[in-house]
């Protein structure tokens, strides 16, 4: 693959929050730790505290999780070596959409895998093991259930309800049979592994396993006893509520757009079928929409039992997760950086390290067919994110034969009922209304008059045009970014090589829009 790059803020597709993150703008920084360079790894090992209890626990679990799967040499290497005190890592986390979902789930990924690489070979004297959290307690079911590829949404039908990971995969097989060819990877994640979270587990493994990619799975008894304390203060006080509403106010301040609301309590009870929020009410520990209700010592009782029954909301699962890893980076998406700006005061408050945030990998695939279409038009790499009507009309603009452009007729006009008016003010001032009435009139006129020369002029370069308006399409789907639609099976199945092209080309600290080509 080759790689240009676009800078983000000329694409136009992100938030003036995120360009000002990346821009490193004075008035986030109090918002977070480190800056998301190689060099400030160094300094953010030295405030990473992680206890020997929890690493040994961690491994435990990881050692059971890993039982039945295939382990390539890299895997096993890093699973080892995170019983080392000189070990660390870099995390993504993402919904366990079918099909991996769309294609940035596979840049977020690969992000992880190039960034771990990178930093072994700035500091040999440590371990970098990437990893993907799997968000297996998720409950929404809807933002999982659909993917797009070759223009086809194909969706999954289940009526299962509760944590996503525990979802049944029969029912998958339709899916599977929809698809216009077999592919290997995922007849053999849903056809072997039960729930979504064993499979998807399977095909990450598969994808990445020889790049070391750790898969961890948090929905666990040992893992959860870990951060009990925390789940119980969060039960009892309802710290992070009070923090996060603070640090959401002073981002309101300043004119930035908060992502996530705490809640008072901000866990669900989890079990089979049931993930409900905890709401308390006269003192009373009630489950939403069920029956369950615990008094303070009963709710107690049951972390102390079943930690397991306990899952973190947004708030709470990006502490969870740097309590239970020796975490140094958190690579996201642009709205996870930004929610993450707002949980600050609430690791400081836990007296937890909190993460460099690294944006993921942003990239634009165009395909040897795509780019011959676009040899035609001669564009920049930034030229491509304006709209199609801009584009259509820049076009229009440099071929047609004759100006389509009114704008000398208008200005002529204005200078002619100016002078009018200067007139009609020395005669008779009342005549000013009805001047100006008919100048709106003519200026109407005029304007229609080059809606028409428009419509005539795209006649004469329909073809053109339309090839512009089926270009756009296919590089942004709806109008939006490739990344955030296309499955990469799009390119997969053609391209069986196509993920460990992406791994040689993109840059993990290079925060950019690539353009990769093939």
């Amino acid at each position: 693959m080759q790689s240009t790059q676009v800078a983000l803020k000329d694409t136009k597709a992100f938030s003036s929050s995120f360009i000002d993150y990346i821009e490193g703008h004075e008035a986030l920084k109090p918002f977070y730790g480190l800056s998301p360079t190689i060099e400030s790894f160094e300094a953010q090992i030295g405030k990473k505290s992680y206890s020997e209890k929890n690493r040994l626990t961690l491994c435990q679990v990881l050692e059971e999780q890993y039982e039945g799967y295939e382990v390539a040499p890299a895997l096993a290497a890093n699973l080892s070596d995170l019983s080392q005190s000189n070990t660390y890592t870099v995390t993504t986390g993402h919904q366990l959409n079918i099909f991996t979902g769309p294609l940035y789930f596979i840049y977020k990924i690969a992000t992880v895998v190039n960034a771990c690489k990178e930093l072994k070979a700035k500091y040999p004297d440590y371990n970098f093991v990437p990893v993907y959290w799997m968000a297996s307690e998720d409950h929404d079911f809807e933002e999982i259930s659909y993917f797009h590829l070759f223009g086809k949404k194909y969706q999954w039908e289940c009526d299962e309800k509760g944590a996503v990971g525990h979802i049944a995969t029969s029912s998958l097989d339709k899916v599977l049979e929809e698809l216009p060819e077999k592919v290997e990877l995922f007849e053999k994640a849903y056809k072997n592994h039960s729930n979504l979270a064993d499979a998807a587990r399977c095909y990450v493994n598969d994808l990445f396993g020889e790049e070391g990619l750790v898969v961890i799975d948090a929905d666990d008894d040992r893992l959860k006893s870990l951060f009990a304390p925390q789940i119980k203060d969060d039960l009892l006080n309802h710290t992070a509520n009070q923090l996060v509403e603070n640090t959401n106010s002073e981002l309101d301040a300043l004119g930035y757009k908060t992502q996530i609301f705490p809640r008072e309590i901000n866990f669900f009870y989890l079990d089979d079928g049931i993930r409900e929020r905890i709401i308390k009410e006269d003192n009373t520990y009630k489950v939403n929409n069920t029956e369950l209700s615990f008094s303070e010592e009963e709710i107690l009782a049951l972390l102390d039992s079943n930690p397991e029954k306990f899952s973190p909301n947004v708030v709470m699962r990006p502490l969870y997760q740097e309590v239970i890893l020796p975490n140094l980076a958190y690579v996201g998406g642009p709205a996870e950086v930004i929610y993450w700006l707002q949980l600050g005061k609430v690791f400081e408050h836990y007296k937890t390290a909190f993460p460099i945030l690294l944006p993921r990998n942003f990239a634009l695939v165009i395909n040897k067919a795509s780019q011959k279409k676009l040899d035609k038009f001669d564009w920049d790499d930034t030229v491509l994110f304006q709209s199609t009507d801009d584009l259509q009309s820049a076009y229009v603009n440099e071929h047609g034969n004759e100006e389509v452009s009114l704008n000398g007729e208008y200005q002529e006009l204005e200078a002619v009922f100016n002078q009018l008016i200067e007139k009609a003010e020395t005669i008779d001032g009342s005549l000013k209304g009805f001047i100006s009435a008919e100048h709106a009139k003519a200026a109407k006129s005029i304007d229609n008059i080059g809606k028409r020369l428009k419509k005539s002029e795209e006649r004469k370069h329909e073809v053109e045009l339309n090839q512009i308006a089926g270009i756009k399409e296919k590089l942004f789907p709806g109008g939006g970014l490739q990344e955030r639609h296309d499955n990469f099976l799009n390119f997969y199945i053609n391209n069986p090589d196509f993920v460990k092209e992406l791994l040689a080309t993109l840059k993990p600290f290079d925060l950019s829009m690539h353009i990769l080509r093939d």
